[in-house]
């Protein structure tokens, strides 16, 4: 049904009158989206809307710099030193969770593969040094360990221009993208803050609740706007990406993330 359709008009309008009378306060769109820019860690925005806003960040915004690092280097494939940083930060986090510590371990075997099998002649034994001392002794405690450690260690046999769709993932930056956002939620786990930001939260439950009642055959229109700049999008169509590819926002000097590589709708 579209708002076009005479006999959808009455509907569309009571639909419309409903949605508008929800008001929400100007102060908790201003907090929601403070805390979307503390959550996926955009310190410069947080800021920079701080001050525009004239509101009171509830979190110390330097205390997001850190996060900040870790997710760089994990991007750019310093992922030694994203483990030094995460540990110099909170040890807890990676000996309390083993499936993100051995993610991050078999992470840095992908990278010491990449930089070995760069040349024709590459020396490949670091590789098989580390994936020796510390990766092979954990893949028995976990079935899913031993098939990532085997199905990793399977780039050194075939040519990386040439890799199964099984394998050609794990030198994608998707993967890079995938661990940095686990980390970030472990690391606000870890400081009792929520793992997601609150306004994606929203977006998913307003996605969930419109299939619901399309599933109900509920007379709503056809297409609802998210009200992110699309006027064809529709909540049933959206996906949530959140912390990981890379755009720059100019104004804010903050790394833009999202899980598809896309520039984050939120922020730019």
């Amino acid at each position: 049904m579209s708002p076009s359709s005479p006999t959808a008009t009455p509907t569309w309008r009571q639909f419309e009158r409903k949605v508008d009378e929800v008001k929400p306060s100007k102060t908790d769109i201003n907090y929601l989206v403070m805390d979307y820019l503390i959550t996926n860690g955009y310190p410069a925005a947080a800021k920079k809307f701080a001050l525009e806003a004239n509101i009171q960040p509830r979190a110390d915004i330097e205390a997001i710099q850190e996060r900040v690092e870790i997710r760089t280097a994990i991007h750019a494939g310093n992922i030694q030193t994203a483990i030094e940083k995460i540990n110099e930060l909170n040890p807890q986090i990676l000996d309390e969770n083993p499936p993100l510590h051995f993610a991050l371990l078999r992470l840095q075997l992908v990278e010491l593969i990449r930089s070995c099998t760069s040349t024709p002649d590459g020396d490949i034994s670091p590789a098989l040094e580390f994936a020796t001392s510390q990766l092979a002794p954990r893949a028995p405690t976990n079935p899913q360990f031993l098939e990532d450690l085997e199905r990793t260690l399977a780039l050194l046999i075939f040519p990386s221009d040439n890799l199964s769709p099984s394998l050609a993932p794990l030198l994608q930056p998707e993967l890079r993208k995938d661990i940095a956002n686990r980390v970030n939620e472990a690391i606000l786990q870890t400081q009792g803050d929520c793992k997601e930001a609150r306004l994606r939260n929203l977006v998913k439950l307003r996605a969930w609740a419109e299939n619901k009642a399309r599933e109900a055959k509920k007379d709503i229109p056809d297409k609802l706007s998210l009200g992110l700049g699309d006027s064809n999008s529709s909540t049933s169509s959206t996906h949530d990406n959140s912390n990981a590819g890379t755009s720059q926002n100019g104004s804010s000097n903050d790394t833009v993330m999202t899980n598809s590589g896309d520039v984050d709708p939120m922020i730019s």
